[in-house]
């Protein structure tokens, strides 16, 4: 994928300040990515199912992952993409306050491309939206 072919970010976050956060994280280094936010991994869902009217989460597309939310939470929802035929492959960030050793290995048993702790991405997630800057350089996409 190169630099000039549209990246949409999904980002699954219970939390109004944390999105905030990354939204204007990506902001800050100039990231032309939208990003579409879902409250909870059900909410998630079905706007990558094309089942929500309000969010369109076009490919290529990278999801930001919190695992503590309410109703379906990230383990939840892994489960559920990575049984989804056409969600399968949708690469997976994890974002998240837990630094336990049982998730991030839970985790990467789900196939996620990285496990993020909040407070280890730097003041207002600037090391987050590098990340996504260098991913969507170096990487193609399906």
């Amino acid at each position: 994928m190169s630099p000039e072919t549209s990246l949409t970010v999904l980002l699954v976050e219970d939390d109004d300040v944390a999105a905030e956060s990354v939204v204007r994280g990506l902001g800050k280094i100039g990231a032309p990515y939208p990003v579409v936010w879902a409250e909870d991994g059900m909410v998630a869902l079905a706007a990558l199912r094309g089942q929500d009217a309000q969010r369109r989460v076009p490919r290529p597309r990278v999801i930001l992952l919190d695992l503590n939310m309410p109703r379906m939470n990230g383990f939840e929802f892994l489960q559920q993409l990575r049984e989804d035929p056409v969600l399968r492959d949708d690469v997976v960030f994890v974002l998240t306050t837990s630094d336990a050793d049982t998730d991030r290995t839970r985790a990467y048993q789900s196939h996620v491309a990285g496990y993020m702790v909040k407070a280890a991405v730097g003041p207002q997630f600037a090391k987050l939206a590098r990340l996504l800057s260098d991913y969507h350089g170096a990487v193609r996409l399906p």
